[in-house]
């Protein structure tokens, strides 16, 4: 029997909820029982969603959840749920919608404001516990919100109904007024035209401020650059990453990216570091490196797995999910610098790094010094960087003495499938075999300890499994599969793929409009059943779909993934009419129908010369690049363009195959990488 008198965050896993335990509010996990409550005391529910990296949600959290006096008018007036955001995407997913759709900007903390069944009738993000910012005052939202519930039932009635009907219709696939484009190559360019113009010309980026690095974007624009070799959007593609990777949204230090940057620079992020980022920086640092060899990007991107090999893997191999933006109370206090701390520990070198890192004797933060190399984003002479590196050192040895962030070490298998997938990238880009092994354990780890039968579970912490896999938890871990089956040729990988996805094709599917559900048909029944292929702080869910389908279409010759994929493209293509933006996953995902690049490579897997080819094929960074390797006594999957092609003069030897017509034969690697080039 639940004690609703009492917080009960003491009995979860999440260090989010955890770090919400010992509030005064009677703090309830998401579940029927809270929902029972609401409806046996006739009370709202104040519905709280944030993560442990969060800075606003620690901000609000010290202001107001830890206020007794506010806390008490929490306690009368309302049943008060808390959820982390990444362990219930579904719920957190549901209410954002229904935040904008009240006209608001989302984000985190989401307070959410529902009726005993959980339906929405008001909300809003951050409030602060008096009126400031233009905000009113939580405590006086606290009464108001409890007022008009008691008092105002057809306010309401009116709201609630609304919201719910606008949010079941979200879930079916709007048409735009001037009918179905039909995708195409020529669509995509123009696509990529209208977002570039959206691009900042001398800071890079989308927009203005805050800033995000908005990867899948970046990448749709990176394709026609490729496409068509108009120099403008690789410049702008270019630019940006330059931006970011000497910016203060890097970790100049320690590795690894920032979540997103206050203001227009790239100066100023909030310090949290999470995964999922850092996964979709890795794929397209090494996507973009393949066609500039640029020594900056490949610096980020070891930089960046050495931070997550050594950072973030948790229990039994798996990647963790985040580390805090705060430490001592303090939002960055961990990343910052004075002056006078560089002095101390750099002697007589200190005047060097400091022109370098724009340390200042006011800083450049608060008074404090965001390390960056905004100013002056060019590398110096290799004398000079070894030089700085050895600074850098220096200053991250004497960081590791401070109070670390918080580290949120729970397991999300679709983020994990995700850094997996961008390991295998970076490993094949830069010719590094010994990232393919730690990728390899966070697969297995997911893959057996986070799944029973044929069903994934989202998260694991502390040897828990908890909650249902989502739409996302298998289209990241299928995709990540695929990239192991191509990296390594084991046809374990290749098989848990297709499983994972019958499971989604038995659980997930639209039957009436195509498409994937986020949430199983045997899942727990929320208000509503999401369904949509736009990308948000992750890539989407149908995106990676499209794209794994594809890939196993032509891994396997097998039909049924071709015609699942083209109903899942035919599924959301009229969203593109409506608003194409957040959609580029998918997009990006297209390509791989409208133009795969399918490398057959002839040749004994554990041969050396075959090895080479493998490792230039998969670095080339050709998008829609489909590989397999077969023995000279094999074949290659029926309707296979490169069929029957045989080796050369008995050495491995690859064909690139563009629709049906495939390359002359290719022996050695660098001539595969000027063919996938276009040279």
């Amino acid at each position: 029997m639940t004690d609703f008198s009492r917080n009960n965050l003491d009995r979860e896993t999440s260090p989010y909820l955890l770090q919400h335990r010992d509030n005064p509010v009677h703090w309830q996990p998401w579940g029927q029982a809270a929902l029972d409550q609401a409806q046996a005391t006739s009370k709202p529910i104040l519905l709280s969603v944030g993560y442990a990296a969060c800075h606003w949600c620690h901000v609000m959290a010290h202001e107001s959840f830890e206020d007794p006096a506010i806390a008490a008018l929490m306690n009368e007036l309302f049943v008060n749920i808390k959820v982390d955001r990444e362990e219930r995407p579904d719920i957190d997913s549901i209410y954002q919608t229904a935040l904008a759709l009240l006209g608001e900007q989302g984000g985190w903390p989401l307070t959410m404001f529902l009726t005993a069944r959980g339906e929405p009738f008001w909300g809003g993000t951050y409030f602060p516990p008096a009126p400031r910012y233009g905000r009113p005052g939580f405590a006086d939202v606290l009464k108001r919100v409890a007022e008009i519930y008691r008092t105002d039932a057809e306010t309401i009635e009116k709201n609630r109904t609304a919201l719910l009907g606008a949010l079941k219709e979200r879930a079916r696939t709007q048409r735009p007024d001037g009918g179905v484009p039909d995708l195409s190559p020529a669509l995509l360019e123009r696509i990529a035209e209208r977002l570039l113009r959206e691009v900042d010309p001398v800071h890079g980026g989308l927009g203005t401020a805050p800033k995000f690095p908005q990867c899948p974007i970046l990448e749709l624009i990176w394709r026609s650059h490729l496409r068509s070799g108009r120099a403008e959007p690789g410049a702008a593609v270019t630019n940006t990453l330059e931006r970011m990777c000497q910016g203060g949204i890097y970790d100049h230090l320690g590795g690894g990216f920032a979540r997103y940057s206050t203001d227009q620079q790239w100066l100023v992020p909030h310090f949290e570091k999470m995964l999922y980022d850092n996964a979709a920086m890795l794929e397209l640092l090494c996507l973009v490196h393949a066609r500039t060899a640029s020594p900056l990007f490949e610096a980020r991107i070891r930089e960046t797995v050495d931070w997550v090999l050594r950072e973030m893997v948790a229990e039994g191999g798996g990647f963790a999910a985040t580390i805090d933006a705060d430490s001592e109370g303090e939002e960055g206090r961990f990343y910052v610098w004075s002056a006078a701390e560089i002095t101390e520990l750099l002697g007589a070198d200190a005047a060097f790094f400091a022109e370098a890192y724009d340390v200042r004797p006011g800083g450049n933060w608060e008074g404090h010094t965001i390390l960056n190399r905004s100013h002056r984003p060019a590398l110096r002479g290799a004398e000079e960087e070894a030089r700085l590196a050895a600074l850098r050192g220096k200053l991250l040895a004497a960081r590791g003495k401070r109070v670390r962030p918080g580290w949120d070490d729970k397991v999300l298998a679709d983020w994990n499938g995700l850094m997996i997938a961008a390991l295998l990238a970076a490993a094949a880009r830069l010719d590094e075999p010994a990232w393919i092994p730690p990728a390899r354990r966070a697969f297995d780890f997911v893959a057996t300890r986070m799944q029973q039968g044929d069903r994934l579970f989202h998260s694991m912490r502390g040897g828990e499994r908890r909650h249902a896999g989502m739409l996302d938890d298998y289209a990241a871990m299928a995709r990540a599969a695929l990239a192991l089956h191509e990296a390594t040729g084991e046809g374990r990988f290749l098989d848990q793929a297709a499983r994972w996805t019958a499971t989604l094709d038995r659980h997930f599917w639209d039957a009436e409009q195509g498409g994937y559900f986020f949430t199983a048909d045997d899942a727990e029944a929320l208000i509503a059943r999401t369904r949509h292929a736009h990308d948000n702080a992750t890539p989407s869910g149908n995106g990676l779909m499209l794209e794994v389908l594809a890939r196993l279409h032509h891994l396997t010759g097998r039909a049924e993934y071709g015609t699942r994929a083209e109903a899942l493209l035919h599924a959301f293509l009229p969203e593109i009419g409506r608003n194409f933006f957040p959609l580029a996953t998918f997009l990006n995902a297209a390509e791989l129908l409208l133009a795969p690049v399918n490398v057959a490579v002839v040749g004994r897997r554990e041969a050396d010369d075959t090895a080479r080819l493998v490792r230039a094929a998969l670095g080339a960074g050709r998008p829609g690049l489909v590989l397999q390797v077969v023995a000279p006594d094999e074949s290659l999957p029926a309707g296979h363009p490169a069929a029957a092609k045989p080796q050369l003069d008995g050495r491995a030897t690859a064909y690139v195959c563009i629709g049906p017509t495939c390359s002359a034969p290719v022996t050695d690697a660098a001539g595969l990488e000027a063919v996938l080039a276009g040279r």
